[in-house]
């Protein structure tokens, strides 16, 4: 309301409203100045040449005009702009409105009601309800908006829209916060005179003013209205005659046309018929299938749970008009829902609801059926008490987060009284509703599980790789110590070290390739290129060559005889390969054996072209159980926190070169035998003519 309307009816129920108060009053509103200055300086009442000021203006109107026309011009420039008031023809609302504003101001004198000003302003508003019903309602109360104003136009808007334009006026009023029968009078303007006969003044007035305006030939009504006013008949002519001249005067200064209001039809009112009950209910099921499928994408939108869930609070507030409303979920054991805080909602997140003896949310989330609470259930939980006092509401509904079979949560929301009955009706799309948002909550779930599974994941494979890293690293740095030991005893004897420095530099470099590797835990793919496998295992034996790594009973022959020893892949994974398995060998025979590197030609193993290489030794074989895991880490009976992991480590370089490994193992000895693929250039390549390599 206009604050210039709220202070002066602050005034009018202090009853002490004087000419300085009111002309401080209007001079503070500029619309209301050069309204007052308009009337004072028409015709009808300064004939002057000369403009007169503002004050002036409100000694020549007088209090009781300079009140009428503040009241009805704050009326007017408040509901004038509500919606759709600009596509409405209002001339005959406005009219009716103002006549029976100038018949209660006049009956309030008749009977001697203190606050006639109070009257006239309950006469001007006494139909404002229709207004609010035609902003709310365009469409199903066009036609009704300019239908007669009686008892069956209250029985259609109460049967169309569940509330009559004289409730929706007096709730309009209400907002005010008025110490006043304001909002009374506007409430029972309709009522009968027999409900009438001890109500305050200003109701029954009005309510002779209503009937007087619209029912003027409803000649036993108004007679038993005019009774509760004590007022004869005569009088209520004179009042009706004298009202029609005021009203012109009214509008006049007011700036409002009515002229034709008289000739707008005012037709009985109109109910449509009822729609078809299974109808309804069709089009009421495809309607909520439409919005769940519509919520569904929404929530399907949000990023991560917390996203989610203050989605899944918004859209619930919104579409079942709740108060409030929190989530509470399950625990990890089970046990018990715990609050969820979202957004200001900080202080759920201590709530909690055992599961064995929480009432009816418990039952609600246990039973996977929605459950209503209202604050004046006996035996309510402590845990329902709180929730109703952080909630702040009269009934709560508990509608369960249902996945398939699981409950992940409930959520609880908080309704008015009055609203219970017409939420029970829509349990089905609650239920859906849930079930979309139990759905999205249990995907968002899943990728979170997802999300910590593969960078436990990326730990255990940088784990594993920091192993296998430390555990290749031992190898070239154990042939660096020997080969220090060795260059020691030759620069003591002063002998040429060139090989040996050649070596020391190769195996250095090997160990920076092995610590650069360790930061790429995904496969770069197979280096291409051809390697000579006669030459890598020259050079592997080279490396155990004038060392003390081998010891003195261990004999190490290498024979690649005539057969070609060209393969497509990578020389230093090759060099890798071998030096485990040399390695491995050497370490199972203790006592002294023999160990042999052995080029066993071409092989075609699914109509691929391999060369086999076999390493072999003489030793006491494997047990069973070893063999059965033997390229997965185990635990191994050497020293060492990284011994196991050999022979995982050549099955996985041997994957790497897209070859095959075996291992044939007896009391007579073990064989690995490694199938490495040749390429097209290869494959016609001259046989290896080199001599067979043997070491002691």
């Amino acid at each position: 309301m206009p604050q210039i309307l709220i202070k002066l009816i602050e005034h009018l129920q202090a009853d002490d409203l004087g000419m300085p108060e009111l002309a401080a009053l209007v001079s503070k509103d500029a619309g209301m100045t050069a309204k007052i200055l308009g009337v004072a300086n028409s015709s009808a009442y300064h004939r002057n040449t000369r403009t007169i000021g503002l004050e002036q203006s409100l000694v020549t109107l007088g209090t009781d005009m300079i009140k009428t026309l503040v009241i009805s011009e704050s009326v007017f420039q408040t509901f004038n702009s509500f919606p759709h008031s600009g596509s409405t023809d209002l001339r005959a609302f406005w009219k009716s409105s103002l006549t029976a504003a100038v018949i209660a101001r006049e009956l309030a004198r008749k009977i001697e009601y203190a606050h006639v000003e109070e009257a006239y302003l309950a006469g001007l508003l006494h139909n404002v309800g229709r207004l609010a019903l035609l902003a709310t309602a365009p469409k199903e109360y066009a036609y009704n908006f300019t239908a007669r104003d009686d008892e069956n136009l209250c029985a259609v808007e109460q049967r169309t829209l569940q509330i009559t334009h004289s409730e929706a006026g007096a709730w309009l009023i209400e907002r005010w916060q008025l110490d006043s029968f304001l909002a009374d009078s506007v409430l029972y303007h309709h009522e009968p005179a027999s409900r009438l006969e001890t109500a305050h003044p200003l109701i029954r007035v009005v309510r002779l003013a209503h009937l007087l305006t619209h029912h003027a030939d409803e000649e036993g009504q108004i007679d038993d209205a005019l009774a509760l006013c004590g007022i004869d008949r005569d009088t209520a002519d004179q009042l009706i005659a004298s009202a029609a001249k005021q009203v012109d005067k009214a509008a006049s200064h007011l700036g409002i046309d009515l002229a034709g209001a008289d000739d707008i039809p005012q037709p009985p009112a109109f109910a449509p018929p009822p729609p078809d009950p299974v109808q309804q209910r069709l089009s009421e099921e495809v309607r909520n299938l439409v919005m769940v499928s519509e919520v569904g994408q929404a929530f399907a939108r949000q990023q991560g749970e917390t996203g989610l869930l203050e989605a899944v609070l918004r859209s619930a507030r919104i579409l079942f008009d709740l108060e409030n409303a929190v989530v509470l979920m399950e625990n990890p054991t089970g046990q018990a829902l715990v609050g969820i805080p979202i957004g200001d909602q900080q202080r759920i997140a201590e709530f909690a609801i055992p599961l064995s003896k929480g009432g009816t949310v418990a039952e609600a989330a246990l039973a996977r059926k929605l459950a209503f609470v209202n604050r004046g259930t006996p035996d309510l939980s402590l845990a329902e008490e709180q929730l109703f006092r952080m909630l702040g509401t009269e009934s709560l509904v508990c509608l369960p987060l249902v996945a398939g079979a699981r409950c992940l949560g409930v959520l609880i929301g908080g309704l008015a009284s009055w609203q219970v009955a017409a939420t029970q009706r829509r349990q089905s799309f609650l239920t859906a509703f849930g079930t979309q948002a139990a759905s999205a909550l249990e995907t968002a779930m899943s990728e979170r599980g997802h999300a910590r599974r593969q960078l436990a994941h990326v730990a255990e494979e940088y784990r594993e790789a920091s192993r296998r890293l430390v555990h290749e690293v031992n190898n070239p740095l154990s042939i660096i110590k020997n080969y220090l030991s060795v260059l020691d005893g030759k620069l003591t004897r002063q002998e040429p070290v060139k090989g040996e420095m050649s070596i020391l530099n190769e195996e250095i470099d090997r160990v920076g390739q092995l610590i650069s590797g360790l930061a790429d835990l995904q496969p770069t793919g197979l280096p291409k290129g051809h390697t000579d496998v006669a030459k890598v295992t020259e050079d592997v034996l080279r490396l155990f060559r004038a060392s003390n790594f081998v010891p003195s009973a261990v004999q190490i022959v290498a024979s690649m005889n005539d057969e070609p020893t060209a393969i497509e892949g990578d020389a230093d994974i090759l060099k890798q390969i071998l030096v485990n398995l040399v390695k491995n060998a050497i370490e199972a025979l203790p006592g002294g054996g023999r160990i042999e590197i052995l080029n066993r030609g071409h092989v075609n193993r699914d109509r691929k072209l391999y060369l086999e290489i076999s390493v072999a030794d003489n030793g006491p074989g494997m047990p069973q159980d070893v063999l059965a895991n033997l390229f997965s880490p185990v635990r191994s009976t050497k020293e060492g926190a990284h011994h196991g992991l050999g022979l995982s480590i050549v099955h996985s370089l041997v994957k790497k070169m897209n070859g095959l490994v075996s291992c044939r193992s007896s009391r007579a000895g073990t064989t690995f035998d490694i199938l490495l693929p040749i390429g097209s250039a290869s494959a016609g390549a001259a046989p290896n003519t080199a001599p067979s390599i043997q070491y002691k």
